[in-house]
C-alpha cells in the first residue's frame, strides 16, 4: 500500500554520487519525516511514497529533484579580510547567516591574495544521487504531529536539557 501525505516514515539509507558514498545512516538512527511537508529532497520523497513498510529499493534521484542543478551565478568573490581569524582551505565548508536570518552553507572554491571565491550551491548540486533505502516504519501521524509537522521521534525534550551534542538545543 502506497504511503500517503501526513504519514510518518522512518527509513535507513545510503546515498551515493557516482561510486562515492556521500551519506548514510546504516547502523545508526533512522531518518524520520512526515510526508507532504518537504522535509526531505523531493525526488526521494516521491519515490519513497510509492513504497511500503519493509520494502527495500535503489532509488535514482536526478539532480533537479535533489539539490538542484549547479548554478554558476551562485559564486561570489568576497574580500579576504571578511574571513579574519579563519584558516581558509579550498573545499572547506563555512556557515553563515543569510539575509532572511537563516543559516547558509558555502564552500570555499578559490583563495586569492585579496579575494576568496565562495560557492553558495549545495555541495551535491548538479549531481544525480542513488539512494539505497529500506522502509522500517510507516504510521499515521497524530493530530499534534500534523499541526506541528514534527514527528514525535524528532521532537526535542521539554525538560530543558540538551541533546548532549553541544549544539545548544534545549
Amino acid at each position: 500500500m502506497a504511503i500517503e501525505n501526513n504519514q510518518i516514515v522512518s527509513l535507513e539509507y545510503e546515498v551515493r554520487s557516482g561510486d562515492k558514498v556521500v551519506d548514510s545512516n546504516i547502523g545508526g538512527q533512522l531518518l524520520t519525516f512526515m510526508t507532504g511537508k518537504q522535509q526531505i529532497i523531493p525526488g526521494l520523497e516521491e519515490q519513497v511514497c510509492a513504497m511500503s513498510m519493509g520494502e527495500k529499493a535503489d532509488v535514482l534521484v536526478p539532480a533537479a529533484k535533489a539539490y538542484g542543478e549547479y548554478n554558476d551565478e551562485a559564486l561570489q568573490e568576497v574580500p579576504r579580510e571578511q574571513f579574519a581569524g579563519i584558516e581558509l582551505e579550498e573545499g572547506m565548508s563555512l556557515y553563515g547567516q543569510s539575509e532572511d536570518g537563516g543559516t547558509v552553507q558555502v564552500t570555499v572554491k578559490e583563495i586569492k591574495e585579496d579575494l576568496v571565491m565562495i560557492d553558495y550551491n549545495h555541495p551535491l548540486a548538479g549531481q544525480d544521487l542513488m539512494f539505497s533505502v529500506s522502509i522500517a516504519v510507516v504510521r499515521e501521524a497524530t493530530p499534534e504531529e500534523i499541526l506541528t509537522g514534527v514527528p514525535a521521534e524528532n521532537a526535542q525534550p521539554e525538560s530543558g536539557g540538551s541533546c548532549g551534542t553541544g549544539c545548544g538545543c534545549h
